[in-house]
């Protein structure tokens, strides 16, 4: 731009496409090797250096970005390493988007995506949610659009501006309750179409439609189980309220959807229980809900309302609180370290445990997670 053949030959030069906080991060490395990134202006300095050809500051830029990943941000980012061309960024925004789809779908920033990524996202197989919350986002996206678009809020125009998009939203596999009360009343969907979804629910004879009619595959959970084996006691393991509890630690991103957890040794029961999850004591996720043990040793399955981010190479604690009248299994033979896997999960003790469950034995004998 200065010097050489193809200097311009004016005393000024204005940049209009890169922003000036982008544009001085920029020179600050070159000139003094500092890099100095803010979460507002990462997506503008990573422009500029890969529109100046900086690789160093823009692989700064993409870490700063895959460790900010959140669900509120995965979908916007996911357009922007599209953009940019980051297929490892891509990546973990697909990751994050797959296992806490519902979160990401429900995110304000999913509205500001692109059609292409609007396609993408609901062409995918893996996606982890109910069909009834895609339609919704993606009429919530159709919504947005038509104001960008400066067209009046009408049903129509949110079919137009969905177009073919609207047939990747698998509406024969939502739950007849969520169709008949959701998609079917929304006016999105014509007559005609209402008609043939209701008769591809109902008839033996199913019409031929444009919607997509098979589920998705979503995610399957991991387990990690922490104990070698289990017993029961005539006076253990009791509940009275109090609280059992353990740390653990992983070594990359995963998303915890619920715990394993024994059940009564005395024939069938019925538990309520209270399971949390925090991280430097606050609280990241919770829920109350209620299961049924049919007298055996198996673990069984308490989940939270949406699976929650896990950071590699930090101690969280997982809580429960059970509420039950009968005595239950509990493990023995613990483990501080399990390999689950592509995952390493370690286990330590947590001050939080008021009911003797620890790294050796006692209750929560599984995380189920998504990696």
């Amino acid at each position: 731009m200065f010097y050489g053949e193809l200097a311009e030959d004016k005393d000024e030069i204005r940049i209009p496409d890169v922003e000036p906080a982008a544009f001085l991060a920029m020179l600050k490395y070159i000139y003094c090797d500092e890099i100095d990134l803010a979460a507002d202006t990462v997506l503008a300095t990573l422009y500029a250096a890969k529109k100046y050809i900086v690789p160093h500051l823009a692989r700064a830029c993409v870490n700063f970005l895959e460790t900010s990943l959140s669900a509120k941000n995965a979908c916007v980012l996911l357009s922007q390493s599209c953009l940019f061309e980051e297929p490892d960024l891509t990546q973990r925004c697909w990751e994050v988007i797959d296992a806490q789809a519902e979160l990401a779908l429900k995110s304000e920033g999913f509205c500001d995506i692109d059609f292409q990524t609007l396609e993408s996202i609901l062409r995918r197989e893996t996606l982890n949610a109910k069909e009834i919350v895609v339609f919704e986002a993606a009429l919530n996206w159709a919504e947005v659009e038509c104001q960008r678009q400066d067209l009046a809020l009408s049903i129509e125009n949110k079919r137009k501006v969905l177009g073919k998009a609207l047939y990747l939203i698998r509406i024969p596999t939502m739950a007849l309750d969520d169709f008949a009360n959701g998609a079917a009343q929304s006016g999105v969907l014509t007559l005609n179409e209402t008609n043939d979804i209701f008769l591809w629910y109902t008839a033996s004879k199913k019409p031929e439609l444009q919607f997509v009619s098979k589920a998705r595959k979503g995610l399957v959970p991991q387990r990690c189980h922490r104990f070698q084996s289990c017993a029961y006691r005539s006076n253990q393991w009791r509940y009275r309220g109090r609280c059992d509890s353990i740390q653990f630690a992983v070594d990359k991103r995963v998303f915890i959807a619920g715990f394993g957890l024994y059940g009564s040794s005395c024939g069938s029961a019925e538990y309520s229980a209270k399971i949390e999850l925090k991280r430097q004591g606050v609280v990241l996720g919770q829920n109350l809900s209620k299961y049924f043990s049919d007298g055996s040793s198996n673990t069984f399955p308490v989940w939270f309302e949406y699976p929650v981010q896990i950071e590699p190479d930090t101690f969280y604690t997982a809580s429960v609180v059970l509420d039950g009248n009968e005595l239950s299994y509990f493990g023995q033979e613990g483990m501080t370290e399990v390999q689950c896997g592509k995952v390493t999960v370690q286990f330590q003790c947590s001050s939080d445990s008021t009911n003797g469950t620890g790294v050796q034995g006692g209750q929560i004998p599984e995380l189920i997670f998504y990696a």
